[in-house]
């Protein structure tokens, strides 16, 4: 690693005291002087939604790579480095290359914006320099504020929506919808997705016609029941199939079935209901809301394996017990823990919550508390599975990151620089 590239995570590690300020009047005087970078990325996705928006945005990639396109991919938040959020043609942009691009956002004046601001804008300086055709470009959090709405997209998506980062983005799902629905602009193709509530689609479509969209396209059932299955794990990845075959279409990448069943099948989003190991399995999952965990609470209520043991590591401002009550009933044992960082909720807070919401022991989950770190839980978890049983990690994508090395090779920072905490409002 280089002294310069470390140096630079010092000082977006110095960023994240800044927290999270959504708007875009900070970024688009830097970017004005950065010579508009976010319209030379080629044909653009924008792709946004409470759930599935990430592994979506990653089939879209394979997708336009497997069309012969040059293909940037923008994702947050990364698991163990830095690189993981800028990948051009299936792979992390380098170090030197990382460096180079953050070098000319902090001579454009950017190193007073916040943490995501700095990060968003290396990407693009990132994919202008690198001459790419096609960019995928993931939202950050919610849309219509979001650093990455100053993109003049061909294609915007809304995956769906659901209950999050309620104290920054609306109480109601109906809030949550108008905020994501923020990213779509006039002329534009437009995709609503079937990831999340179907009550929000009525709501998503009415904010699409209102902002003038040019074209409109929601993803039916019988698109889900069309999509071949993906290798992502779980049903709700054919969902997110279903919707990036749509902005493949929209975006007019000409494929043939085979082509894109093969693309789909080539597709990964680590720390997503991902098995890193055997006897016993060990399966990491991102979910960090009610959303997310009924997703896998479905999965693993499939699996075969006994016993089931859950090592649950949630932020602290985050719907716990919402996470909770769908999991509980699909675990033996339950494992509470908490990442190394300042926004993980405190392991015995944990483990009081998931006590409240399952019932407590008389209702047939075991509740424990982690004996030091995730790697001690996992350990714990591990053990108590023992080799017949199951392990799932899951509660947050900062916990899947923290205990993704210890099972797969992957570069990891010398320091964890990662997304600040909502601040209430």
């Amino acid at each position: 690693m280089s002294d310069a590239y470390r140096a630079l995570l010092d000082r977006l590690f110095a960023a994240r005291r800044a927290g999270i300020v959504l708007g875009l009047e900070r970024v688009s005087p830097v970017l004005a002087r950065l010579g508009h970078p976010e319209r030379s990325l080629g044909q653009i996705a924008h792709v946004g939604g409470t759930n599935g928006k990430g592994s979506t945005a990653a089939m879209v990639a394979e997708l336009a790579r497997s069309a012969g396109k040059k293909t940037a991919l923008f994702t947050s938040p990364h698991l163990a480095s830095l690189r993981e959020r800028f990948v051009i043609d299936g792979a992390p942009a380098s170090e030197d290359a990382i460096v180079a691009a953050a070098a000319k956002v902090v001579a454009a004046g950017g190193d007073t914006l916040t943490f995501f601001e700095q990060v968003t804008l290396i990407g693009f300086v990132l994919f202008a320099d690198a001459g790419v055709e096609l960019s995928v470009i993931e939202v950050g959090l919610g849309g219509r504020l979001d650093a990455t709405n100053v993109v003049l997209a061909d294609v915007a998506a809304v995956t769906g929506v659901s209950m999050d980062h309620e104290s920054m983005l609306g109480r109601t799902l109906r809030e949550i919808a108008a905020e994501k629905a923020g990213i779509w602009k006039p002329g534009q193709r437009a995709i609503i997705g079937m990831s999340g509530e179907p009550e929000a689609v009525p709501w998503l479509r009415a904010a699409a016609a209102a902002a003038g969209v040019g074209w409109m396209r929601v993803v039916e059932p019988i698109d889900v029941a069309r999509a071949p299955l993906p290798a992502l794990l779980g049903e709700h990845q054919r969902v997110n199939a279903a919707c990036a075959l749509a902005i493949a279409d929209a975006l007019g990448l000409a494929l043939e079935p085979d082509v894109k069943e093969l693309a789909l099948r080539k597709a990964v989003h680590p720390g997503r209901m991902e098995i890193v190991a055997e006897a016993p399995v060990v399966l990491l999952d991102g979910a960090h809301n009610p959303h997310g965990a009924r997703a896998l609470a479905k999965f693993v209520a499939r699996r075969a394996e006994r016993p089931r043991v859950l090592v649950l590591a949630v932020s602290a401002d985050k719907d716990a017990r919402g996470m909770v009550e769908p999991l509980a009933g699909a675990f033996d044992v339950v494992v509470a823990a908490e990442y190394a960082d300042s926004r993980a909720m405190e392991r015995a807070k944990l483990a009081e919550v998931v006590r409240r919401t399952a019932g407590g022991t008389d209702g047939g989950v075991r509740v424990t508390i982690a004996p030091g770190g995730l790697r001690e839980a996992v350990e714990t978890a591990r053990a108590t599975a023992g080799p017949e049983g199951l392990v799932v990690v899951s509660g947050s994508l900062f916990a899947v990151g923290e205990v993704r090395p210890l099972f797969r090779a992957m570069p990891v920072d010398p320091i964890a620089v990662n997304d600040p905490a909502p601040r209430a409002s």
